[in-house]
Parts: C-alpha cells; sequence; structure tokens
C-alpha cells in the first residue's frame, strides 16, 4: 500500500477532531438503519441541525434541499450523504473566496480580533509559523497591552519559532505597539506583520472603539491592512455568532477563524455564521500545536460534519 496523500492525511485528521460535532449524525445514520423514510425522520433531522447550532434559516434550508433529492421510498440510511452535499453546496454559495489575501507588493498587516478566550494569541502565533512555512518574512505584534500574560505568551510562540515580536508597556496604548512593529516591518522589508490585539467585549462601545483606533493607526502607515480576522470559539455556538455581528458590524471584519473546533459539539455554527452575516470562514483551529490550523474546505467540513 502507498502513503497517504497529503489532502487524504488532511481530511482524516479533520474527521478525528470533529469527533464531537459529528457524534449525532452518527446517532442519526445507526438509529437509521434499514429504515424507510418517514416524517419522524425529518424531525430527527432537523432537530440535530438546530442543536448543531446551525441555525433555523439555514436549517429550513437544509432540510429542503434534502427532501428535493431523497426519494419518498429511499433509506434513511442515505440521508447523511445528501446532507453533506447540501452542506457543501450551501457553504460554496455563500462564500466566494476563503483565501487570506497578501498583496506581494509590500508589507502586509493581518490583525486578530474577538473576545476574551478565543485563542486570538495562539492564532496569532500558528499564522505566523504557517506563513515562515511558506517562505514569508514575519513579524508579531503583542497589541494585547491589557492582559501582560498574553505578550508573555506571544514571546514564548515567537521564540520557538524564531520569530521577532515588538511590545509595548503593560496598560500602554495598542496603537503604538501596532504601529511601532508595522513602522519596522517596512522599514525592514518584512512581508507580514500579525497582529495580536486585547480581548474586546463585543457590547462595549469604548472598547470596539479602541480596536477600530488601532486599524486606522495601521492604514496610516505605507503597508497594507489585508485581513482583518475575526477570531471566535466554536464551543460557545450561538453566543459566538451574537459576538461577530457586533464585530462585523464595527470592525471591518475580513474573515473568520474558528477555533477549538476539536472541542465543540456544535460546529453547525459554520454554517450560521456564513449565512447570516456573510463572511467567510477562512481557517479552524483543530488542536493546540502550531500546525492544529487548517485552511477551511467546505468539502471536508460537510464530510467531518455529517458523513
Amino acid at each position: 500500500m502507498g502513503e497517504e496523500s497529503e489532502d487524504h492525511v488532511k481530511r482524516r485528521r479533520l474527521r478525528e477532531r470533529m469527533v464531537k460535532s459529528r457524534a449525532p449524525f452518527s446517532e442519526l445514520r445507526r438509529r437509521w438503519h434499514a429504515r424507510k423514510i418517514d416524517e419522524e425522520v425529518w424531525d430527527e433531522l432537523e432537530e440535530t441541525l438546530l442543536l448543531a447550532d446551525v441555525g433555523p434559516t439555514t436549517t429550513a434550508r437544509l432540510l429542503e434541499a434534502v427532501r428535493s433529492r431523497v426519494g419518498k421510498e429511499s433509506l434513511a440510511d442515505g440521508i447523511n450523504e445528501v446532507l453533506a452535499q447540501a452542506i457543501c453546496a450551501q457553504l460554496e454559495e455563500n462564500s466566494t473566496s476563503r483565501s487570506l489575501v497578501f498583496d506581494e507588493g509590500t508589507t502586509n498587516v493581518w490583525m486578530l480580533v474577538g473576545v476574551n478566550g478565543v485563542g486570538k494569541t495562539t492564532t496569532a502565533a500558528k499564522l505566523a509559523a504557517r506563513e515562515q512555512l511558506a517562505g514569508r518574512s514575519v513579524l508579531l505584534a503583542a497589541a494585547d497591552t491589557f492582559r501582560a500574560a498574553a505578550a508573555e505568551q506571544l514571546g514564548i510562540w515567537a521564540d520557538q519559532l524564531g520569530i521577532e515580536v515588538i511590545r509595548g508597556q503593560d496598560r500602554g496604548d495598542p496603537g503604538a505597539v501596532a504601529f511601532d512593529a508595522v513602522q519596522a516591518a517596512v522599514a525592514r522589508n518584512i512581508d507580514l506583520v500579525v497582529v495580536d490585539t486585547a480581548g474586546r467585549l463585543h457590547n462595549k462601545k469604548n472598547l470596539m472603539e479602541e480596536l477600530a483606533k488601532v486599524s486606522r493607526v495601521v492604514q496610516r502607515t505605507s503597508a497594507l491592512l489585508s485581513e482583518v480576522l475575526l477570531v471566535l470559539d466554536a464551543t460557545t455556538g450561538q453566543n459566538g455568532l451574537a459576538q461577530a455581528r457586533e464585530f462585523v458590524a464595527r470592525a471591518g471584519v475580513t474573515g473568520v477563524v474558528l477555533t477549538k473546533v476539536d472541542g465543540a459539539a456544535k460546529g453547525g455554527i459554520v454554517l450560521a455564521i456564513e449565512s447570516e452575516l456573510n463572511v467567510p470562514v477562512k481557517l479552524l483551529g483543530v488542536g493546540e500545536a502550531v500546525e492544529d490550523l487548517v485552511v477551511f474546505d467546505p468539502h471536508d467540513f460537510a464530510a467531518a460534519l455529517v458523513e
């Protein structure tokens, strides 16, 4: 037997990491074995989708799509496969591009935003490692000046990766840290600056305004603010969606990084995010290791969720 292809390894790994989200759908398949489709089957599927935090609007659309593709005399065993196809189609319809924007002709800035505890600092380090592996020079900016542990954590990651990190004083101006980091990167012709910002309560206007200030400071430099990535914790489900609405409205979010997918039982929140907010999920965090940040692929995700 030959070795697994890299794509196959990634798909298998994602499936293994999404076992908690997939469990209810696997239970449906077991329960439906050799069973004819009836209204109870559809009720069970609807309940499972809602419990997975797919959201009522998207659940209704998926049910309609699956019903139209499954014959009335069919066995229920095959529904999961058809559902995976419908989920993939829904995700592909929602988003035209999931690629991280990068302009080869200038210093790029990717800024991470979100509430406390979602994994922004770890994601910043993983992103830096990913881009460094792709051959780009990277600088980290510890603009979370309100939590000393965040700068320390980023510094530990930076030492491990051999990447420089620009820090400021505790409780200092996060905009100044971002500005200094970007100016240093421009002067050294560094390709990318990854900015880790402090957690913001999405319902606190003054904190959200301060985040917007960091963005404006970066935009006053000659660098390109090419991504504002909202980091969401997959385990929070619909609460994460409420956070996302405010950040999308106020922070110019260009994409979502969904973390802690390996610990989530509500992976369906991906569909709700894209359907209701029209913002693409670009990356998934599926573990603690530096390589556990994967590009979001609708087909692989749908298969890992329900098949």
